[in-house]
């Protein structure tokens, strides 16, 4: 069996091969699906890009298809950047750029207001198009600082809750037990298993 891994981003292309490592599963890529075309978040929700691209892209294969949408919360900015996470600094920005950004939005709140979330939704849908969904969330605070060149988008500047590392100062398996997506993946591996 085939399954499609809805994803341009090779360092979360990276995770899902560690993270489904062990299911009966071929997994494909877009761009061995010829695909090249990235679909538009334009949901209002994380679970709503993840079902629209999942969808797209199972439809378009003729696979199932995997697909996520992240993001992280930060409570001081009122749950932002959340479903706009990638566009938050502005269209094409880096992830450093990004890091950066948002940095700048919290230089004046204190550590004991920092708290925030990473959020992540996994829709796994068929060409016919019954979906079937998972989330996850990984609680901690945001950093003054950026540090660490383990993983990806805001992981230099978060720090897991119980931790003192930045997320991407963690190895590949410690932060595949404890992030959201590593969560999210965990339930997904249980619809999996049962097709």
């Amino acid at each position: 069996m085939k399954l499609l891994i809805a994803t341009h981003n090779r360092e979360k292309l990276r995770e899902y091969v560690e993270l489904l490592d062990g299911l009966p599963f071929e997994l494909v890529t877009l761009a061995d699906a010829g695909i090249v075309d990235e679909v538009a978040e334009t949901g209002a929700t994380l679970a709503e890009n993840a079902r629209l691209k999942a969808l797209t892209y199972a439809r378009q294969s003729g696979l199932r298809a995997l697909a996520d949408d992240s993001g992280l919360e930060v409570d001081a900015l009122h749950g932002a950047p959340g479903v706009y996470s990638k566009r938050y600094a502005g269209a094409g920005k880096s992830d450093a750029e990004r890091n950066v950004y948002l940095l700048a939005q919290m230089r004046d709140v204190p550590q004991a207001q920092r708290a925030a979330r990473f959020r992540c939704v996994i829709v796994i849908a068929d060409a016919q198009g019954q979906t079937w969904a998972s989330d996850g969330v990984c609680e901690g605070e945001i950093a003054f600082e950026s540090r660490g060149t383990n993983g990806f988008g805001y992981d230099p500047i978060f720090i897991p809750r119980g931790d003192t590392r930045h997320l991407a100062e963690f190895s590949s398996e410690e932060k595949n037990k404890i992030s959201h997506r590593g969560r999210a993946a965990a339930g997904a591996r249980k619809i999996l298993e049962r097709f």
